[in-house]
Order: structure tokens, then sequence, then C-alpha cells
């Protein structure tokens, strides 16, 4: 019988949304062009091309169709990251959070057995991002919330977001981290850099911001996932503790524990496409705190979710089982009972 299976990092989107241009009076925000069934076109709405998605992107019976396939029993849903909106205007991105988060509550409510919500938020306001928050886990009833790497020009650990994260420690949701706007974007246009290359160290300047700013340490029960293992984080972690060690005078200005000290303390997901980056990136975080994600519907993604980690003969069935089920019940906070009683269909 095939283990247990809980997909933290899946993206949705609503089937239509609103021509914000039209309401705000300005423009930037993200369409969908539905030009043939079953598929649409993402744009900007002065009609630039983004992304191709399909049906699978807002339509939750397919997803659990296509679920059932690759036998993932659950899968926990967050927007695509293009539409954070954190550059728009405070109310502007706190209705477009809102109008996200009641459409995703209206998905997990076809099937809370197999969905599981985190919300946006609007960060560009911290006092509207918690007003949201409160909103969500109390009334939508999400588990937690993803963010971006980084909001407009503030890192993760600008005070003005601190209260956002001491918010979601308090109200015991879980934040999942993922990499938007990558740095350096305007010089490696070519050869999906950014997604290649940005991507991962956008990743590592979060995870950098959090642990040099202090925040992990002034908020020991905050529940943090960070997307694509971590990005390039569990490889540079040498040379980051040697800067530290070397260079207190920039490195521990805010905060004296060593990084390393850290290791253990925040979740990563196993999006590495590769074994060995696999047993590596489980030696570094620790095999409680690496959790399936598979970035579906996208084609950077895992097309089977799990099929990695169990590859891997040198992982026992209990850490397979932590990997792909047990550590996301840990990070979500959510009774594992309440999925295994309406699991997905096993061969």
């Amino acid at each position: 019988m095939a283990l247990p299976r809980i997909d933290i990092h899946t993206h949705i989107l609503p089937r239509e949304i609103p021509k914000w241009k039209d309401q705000f009076g300005y423009g930037g925000f993200i369409t969908l062009d539905h030009h043939m069934p079953c598929k649409a076109r993402m744009l900007k709405d002065d009609g630039k091309f983004f992304r191709e998605v399909e049906s699978n992107c807002w339509d939750g019976a397919q997803r659990l169709l296509e679920c059932d396939g690759v036998h993932v029993d659950v899968q926990v849903l967050s927007t695509v990251p293009v539409m954070f909106s954190y550059w728009a205007k405070p109310e502007d991105g706190a209705a477009i959070a809102r109008f996200l988060n009641d459409d995703l509550a209206a998905t997990v409510a076809t099937n809370p057995a197999r969905f599981v919500g985190l919300g946006t938020l609007p960060l560009q306001d911290p006092k509207l991002a918690i007003k949201e928050l409160e909103r969500c886990v109390r009334d939508l009833k999400f588990q937690g919330f993803q963010i971006g790497s980084h909001v407009n020009e503030w890192n993760l650990d600008d005070p003005a977001l601190f209260p956002v994260f001491q918010a979601a420690e308090e109200l015991g949701a879980a934040i999942f981290v993922h990499p938007w706007e990558m740095m350096g974007e305007d010089k490696m246009q070519k050869y999906w850099l950014p997604w290649l290359v940005g991507m991962p160290a956008e990743t590592t300047r979060a995870i950098c911001s959090l642990i040099f700013g202090g925040v992990l340490e002034r908020l020991p029960k905050l529940r943090i996932a960070f997307a694509h293992g971590g990005g390039s984080f569990g490889f540079t972690v040498g040379r980051i503790q040697h800067g530290f060690e070397v260079r207190p005078d920039l490195c521990a200005i805010d905060n004296k524990v060593p990084p390393r000290d850290y290791l253990g303390r925040f979740y990563v997901d196993s999006l590495v496409h590769d074994k060995e980056i696999l047993r590596q990136i489980v030696s570094i975080f620790g095999e409680d705190k690496v959790v399936l994600g598979s970035d579906y519907p996208f084609p950077l993604g895992e097309d089977r979710p799990g099929e990695l980690i169990e590859s891997v003969s040198e992982f026992s069935e209990t850490t397979k089982r932590k990997l792909l089920f047990d550590n996301a019940v840990n990070w979500l906070q959510v009774d594992a009972l309440r999925f295994l009683t309406a699991s997905a269909p096993k061969k």
C-alpha cells in the first residue's frame, strides 16, 4: 500500500479574475483570457502574455482527479505568486487578497479532507495584512499563508513586517515562503534564468534575512517553510556561517546566534529534482523538516509528487512517511485523521 501524501506546494487561481485596472484606475494586474476550452492565458492587463494555464489551475474536481492518478491524498493550495500584488496601493492589495482568499476558501469547502488553504496577505500594509490574517484564520479556517521572499523594498527582516510574523505565531498559522520578483531579473532575461538562478537566490535571501534579522530567534514557535528545497541556502550555509564568524561586524549586528543553529528550526520542501540533492537537504535540514512539495500544476514541478522521495533507497519507510506526510501534518498543525479517513485510492 502506498504511503499517504500531503503536497504542500501547489498553486491555484480563480476561474475568473476581475479587471482590477477598471476598478482601481491603474494597470499591472493579471487577467485570464479563456481563449479555448480548459485553457487560459494569464495576461498583464496591458495584454502582455505571462503564462498559459489549464483547467487544473482553477478546477478543484480536475485537481482531485489528477491527484488520484498519482496517489496524492491532500493538496495544500496557495495562489500563484504573481498574484501577490504587493506593488499595488494598500487598499487595492487588500481587496485582491480578500477576493483570492474567498475563492480559495470556496474550493477548500468542496472537499476539506483533500484540500488545505494557505491565504495571501496585502503585506505592503502590515496593519491590513494582520486584519486579513485574522479573518482567514478565524473565519475562513485557513491553516496558514503563503508570502513572497521580499515585499517591494523590504526584506523579511524589516521591522515593519515583524508584527505580521508575530500575529502568525500567536494565531498558530503556518507560513510558506515562495520566491517572486527575482533579484537581477532585468539582467538575465535569456534562458529562463530568473526561474533557474534567481528563484534559489531569492529563497536564500529570505532565509538569511529571517536568521540575521533575529525574526526566528524572537519567534521560536513560528512554523515556517521555504519552497524549492530552501533554494541555494543548504549549499551555501557553510559560506554563510563562515561569513558570520569572520565578519560579525557585518553579519551579527541584529542577532548573535550562528546561522547553523537554525538548521532544524524551519521546513523546506522536497522540490529539488535530484536524488543526491534530496539526500543532502534531508541531511542538512533534518528528516523532520523536509516536506513534500511539487509546484503543481507548473512545468518546473514534479510530475508525480513524491516519486523522488520514494526513489531514494537509503531512506527508511519511516523517513519516507515523514517526508511524504507526517512532517506536513506537524507544520500545518492539523489532525492527520482528517486526511487519512478520506484519502486518495491506493494501488
